[in-house]
């Protein structure tokens, strides 16, 4: 559907050809806009023809770019041009679902998105995608794509994710590869549902698909203490998660000894469970999957080590309190060791904050909340109080729970500063302050 223009910036060649806000932008170079996949795909030829419709009713007008990828400065009242697309499943293992109420509004939503996995790493389940948009993407050639799979598995896929259009995923996947669209997939798994033996079918079925399959995750479902009146569900058992790592690392290694990619790559957290040591840097190549927890903990630990060995700044002398999820907490404390022995007047403790909030299975840093940081670090004598962004939302001014940076300073006293989760580098320059 068309879209209105909500402004124009000043100067700009929009604004020298008398476009204004208010007026619909139709089309351009004859091509219907209805979101901003649409727009910028079509923004790029250098000569454009904009169709709009104002007051006056439609009109044309005639642009010329100097380059291809110059901003005409037309503005719209939402970043998508669109109202962002939801979920329709009803998976059994949807975190949202696991959220207690209460909660600021925006949580709760679902997002199931094709332009936000392009433009922003979002992963799509595929239910979501009209003919028009596959084709779409195929035909824009929008790439990366990220997939949230699960089992290749019709009959289980439709039951996993409580929708009986979920089971034609290698359908439109295949399409996609045949296109030279490029993948990276997820699949969370369930103990007793889709692991084991239907982990094996989803890995052959989904290695067909390479080189346009680039990578996939194996995550371990994450439940909360929030789960009355939702499908039954366990935490892996340190034997299932080694099995899941001894199954993704078998079929890894054939691959990458006959194509040169992995493509397979268990999430740390499997590891972490099976207490199995995690791979080195080298084991996950580009580190595509870093946002679904596949190799951070080998990244930081290889990035921190690399900066201790170059680093001869000093410590300040400041006393720290680093705060951490209980999964990462042996990682840092290894980290910080390591620090101590280089610099022995270096003071900093690791906390491991419980998570209280959500349940303690939940065990990663970036579902721990303002109240349980309060709760366990009270009384905690320090000079600054350390913690991974992830703990924040985008935008940084807010944890999970509301609480803001700012409450958890005056609750306990110590200045807070954020460190970039995955950065080694940030970490030390943090620590030496």
């Amino acid at each position: 559907m068309p879209v209105t223009i909500s402004g124009v910036e000043d100067g700009s060649l929009a604004r020298r050809h008398g476009i204004q806000a208010g007026e619909t932008l139709l089309s351009i170079n004859g091509h219907p806009i209805a979101d901003v996949l649409d727009y910028r795909f079509y923004l790029t030829e250098q000569k454009l023809l904009l169709e709009l419709e104002g007051p006056c009713g439609p009109r044309t007008v005639h642009l010329r770019k100097k380059d291809p990828y110059d901003d005409i400065g037309l503005q719209f009242e939402t970043y998508l041009m669109d109202k962002q697309h939801s979920c329709r499943n009803k998976c059994v293992f949807c975190f949202i679902d696991q959220l207690p109420p209460g909660m600021r509004q925006s949580l709760y939503f679902k997002d199931d998105d094709s332009r936000l996995s392009f433009l922003f790493g979002n992963y799509i389940t595929l239910t979501n995608l009209s003919e028009r948009e596959i084709s779409r993407i195929i035909e824009m050639h929008i790439s990366p794509i990220h997939i949230s799979v699960h089992t290749t598995n019709p009959e289980l896929r439709c039951r996993m994710m409580g929708n009986r259009f979920a089971g034609n995923c290698m359908e439109i996947l295949r399409r996609f590869a045949d296109a030279g669209i490029r993948m990276e997939c997820q699949l969370v798994l369930c103990p007793g549902l889709n692991d084991g033996e239907e982990l094996r079918r989803s890995l052959r079925d989904l290695e067909t698909l390479m080189p346009s399959m680039e990578s996939i995750a194996c995550v371990p479902v994450g439940l909360t203490r929030f789960r009355e009146g939702l499908s039954p569900l366990r935490m892996f058992t340190p034997e299932e998660a080694a099995a899941v790592i001894d199954l993704a690392e078998e079929t890894g290694d054939r691959l990458l000894k006959a194509t040169g990619c992995r493509l397979v790559y268990p999430a740390d957290e499997f590891y972490i469970k099976a207490g199995r040591p995690l791979p080195g840097a080298e084991f996950y190549g580009e580190f595509s999957q870093l946002e679904n927890g596949v190799g951070l903990c080998s990244l930081l630990r290889s990035e921190f080590e690399q900066a201790l060995a170059e680093t001869e700044e000093t410590p300040d002398g400041s006393r720290l309190v680093l705060a951490t999820g209980t999964a990462a907490a042996p990682l840092l404390l290894d980290l910080t060791a390591q620090a101590q022995k280089k610099w022995p007047e270096l003071r900093v403790q690791v906390a491991p904050i419980r998570n209280r909030f959500f349940g303690e299975t939940i065990d990663v840093a970036g579902l721990i909340t303002g109240g349980d940081l309060i709760d366990q670090l009270r009384g905690c004598s320090a000079d600054y109080l350390l913690i991974p962004d992830v703990m924040l939302r985008h935008e940084q001014d807010r944890f999970l729970d509301d609480v803001t940076p700012e409450q958890v300073e005056q609750a306990l006293g110590i200045p807070l500063k954020t460190v970039p989760a995955t950065d080694g580098w940030e970490l030390l320059q943090a620590l030496l302050l």
